[in-house]
């Protein structure tokens, strides 16, 4: 008969500051990319940047970001998680205050590159270290809850901080705000994380091999939707980047399947909970990064609002975010993890439909949409993170969060492609001249709805496959941990 166990209690209190730290940390990841999606029309005018130049400038970041992260969760794994964490935090800092400097778009590609080196060695820790501090499950959600509240209200309060600064600050100032993030982030995660020790390190050597061709990989899968928007399906660079990370793919999974010590062990993939959770993640991550992409471009240029006023049309997120985080923890209790999942991406694909059959009929519907999507989006951001992670061992926590976040990125990157391809195949013109006329405003509606329909005939079938894998999933095993 198995002994008892004693019931382990903690509380959240004893680790403020590096709770404080890890939430700084995962605000930067979200708000980063909020506050650039509301400077982009005045980035584009003041940098004569075309709508390609703008998809590069968000696309950059999402691909240095999206293909380091398997690796870099690895090294952490091996070398340190705090370490690690350090070390990014302080090149957070530096390539934000390059931003000052910045005087063309490919300047601006640059920064935002080292940026997305910064964020791969600083946001798949962030779950991975506060998973750490705690053994008990329910304080794990808790941590985990609180931690990513703190994003995800940068994500609802960053459009609206970013409109206002806009109309005093130049756009500089606002992409300046990670440099604070970053102090505050590094004092905190340095004061209260332990050094990391040795018996809580991975000890199996990193599979380099797998690490390059995973990186080729997934840079190639984030590169290509970019070169569709930029050079069209009619060149022949999208398609041959398009069959090269097909191979370098299959050359990854070839690889991890005959390593001896797997950069991403095949067990965890396998696992039902894992592989739903993350088809979950992909769901909502498509939805969101596109619609963000897109409405912060049909307010500010279809619309003409300003960016203070377009900042106001993304209150409906902020309060919707903010409420639901008040109930989340009880929800996900109530109805479980695995019905939490799929009703909240059931949500963030009920307001995909409701912007495609009404979102050109006005403002109202458009803002029915931010309420679903980001309830949806707070449920999942939660359940689908705390699923991967149970099912991995305590010494490969980095490599789960970096699957979870690898998945949301390209899925992202995704989103935002299929918009912005659509966008300059059907939009006669530049995107930047103001005002636009009336044909310019109806080809950006039909652009805008043929996408947001694409993406959710994908976000939908993700959802009914993740559905079905863990609708029947037993609870997770134990994985190998050499």
């Amino acid at each position: 008969m198995p002994i008892p166990q004693p019931v382990v209690r903690q509380s959240l209190k004893p680790h403020w500051l590096a709770l404080s730290g890890l939430s700084a940390v995962f605000l930067f990841g979200i708000l980063d990319n909020s506050i650039l999606n509301v400077a982009l029309p005045t980035i584009g005018r003041e940098l004569h940047a075309s709508a390609t130049g703008l998809q590069w400038i968000t696309s950059s970041y999402a691909i240095v970001f999206g293909g380091l992260m398997l690796a870099i969760g690895a090294i952490s794994d091996r070398y340190g998680r705090r370490r690690v964490m350090l070390i990014g935090l302080t090149l957070l800092a530096a390539a934000s205050l390059l931003t000052v400097f910045v005087r063309n778009p490919g300047e601006l590609i640059a920064v935002r590159v080292l940026i997305g080196v910064a964020a791969a060695m600083t946001t798949p820790g962030t779950i991975a270290l506060t998973f750490r501090l705690f053994v008990d499950d329910r304080l794990r959600i808790r941590a985990i809850s609180l931690v990513t509240a703190v994003g995800l209200m940068g994500l609802a309060a960053g459009p609206v901080t970013g409109g206002f600064l806009l109309a005093v600050l130049p756009w500089q100032g606002l992409l300046l705000i990670n440099v604070p993030i970053a102090i505050i982030a590094f004092l905190g995660i340095r004061a209260g994380i332990a050094p990391d020790r040795p018996e809580d390190l991975h000890p199996a050597p990193i599979d380099v091999a797998g690490a390059i061709l995973g990186t080729v990989a997934i840079v190639l899968g984030l590169l290509t939707p970019t070169l569709f928007v930029e050079v069209g399906g009619s060149s022949p660079r999208p398609w041959a980047t398009t069959v090269a990370a097909v191979i370098a793919g299959a050359a990854f999974v070839w690889r991890e399947r005959r390593a001896t010590h797997p950069l991403v062990d095949a067990t965890l993939i396998t696992q039902r909970l894992v592989s739903g959770g993350l088809a979950y993640k992909a769901a909502t991550g498509l939805a969101v990064a596109g619609l963000s992409y897109l409405i912060s471009l049909q307010l500010q240029l279809s619309r003409g609002w300003s960016p203070a006023l377009a900042s106001l049309g993304m209150l409906p997120q902020v309060a919707t975010l903010l409420a639901v985080g008040f109930v989340v923890e009880r929800f996900v209790d109530r109805v479980g993890i695995n019905h939490a999942a799929w009703l909240g991406s059931l949500s963030v694909v009920a307001g995909l439909v409701i912007y495609v059959a009404l979102g050109s009929q006005g403002y109202p519907w458009v803002a029915v949409t931010l309420v679903l999507t980001s309830a949806g989006l707070r449920v999942v951001g939660l359940v689908a993170g705390v699923n991967v992670m149970r099912g991995a061992p305590e010494n490969r926590t980095s490599i789960a969060a970096a699957m979870v976040d690898t998945t949301d990125e390209i899925a992202s990157a995704v989103g935002t492609a299929i918009i912005g391809t659509i966008i300059a195949a059907m939009f006669v013109g530049d995107l930047t001249d103001d005002p636009w006329t009336a044909v310019q405003r109806t080809q950006f509606d039909d652009a805008a709805t043929l996408s947001v329909s694409i993406i959710t005939v994908i976000a939908a079938l993700l959802i009914a496959w993740a559905f079905r894998r863990t609708r029947t999933a037993p609870a997770p095993v134990e994985l190998r941990a050499s």
